[in-house]
């Protein structure tokens, strides 16, 4: 069972930066696009940036377009997501998963317990 292991999150005054992390068991790691999902209280989980397996295409999401940057490490089966100028509305818990098609529903089953982003003055 593949297991991912998000980290990085935190409390952060509006227009301040994180640096998110996940971390993949998977061998096949370096073969798949990877995303970064997120979900606010009572809204549903969604897709906002996404990588290729060998990270030369980036897809955003409008909503953090120019605020967002993800990369991958595939030497460490790492994926990150630098998140500046951030806004109370990127509040959520941030979980990674292997978009389908590249930008769609994830493809893994498992989750990961996820990574609290809180934006608050």
């Amino acid at each position: 069972q593949v297991q991912l292991v998000e980290s990085g999150g935190g409390l952060v005054q509006p227009g301040g930066s994180l640096r998110l992390s996940c971390a993949s068991s998977a061998s096949i790691f370096s073969m798949n696009a990877m995303g970064w999902y997120r979900q606010a209280p009572g809204k549903e989980r969604e897709l906002v940036v996404a990588i290729s397996s060998s990270g030369n295409i980036k897809k955003y999401a409008d909503s953090v377009k120019g605020r967002f940057t993800i990369s991958r490490d595939n030497a460490k089966n790492t994926v990150y997501l630098q998140m500046n100028s951030l806004k109370p509305e990127d509040t959520a818990v941030y979980y990674c998963n292997v978009p389908a098609a590249g930008w769609g529903p994830p493809l893994w089953g498992s989750w990961g317990q996820g990574t609290q982003v809180t934006v608050s003055s």
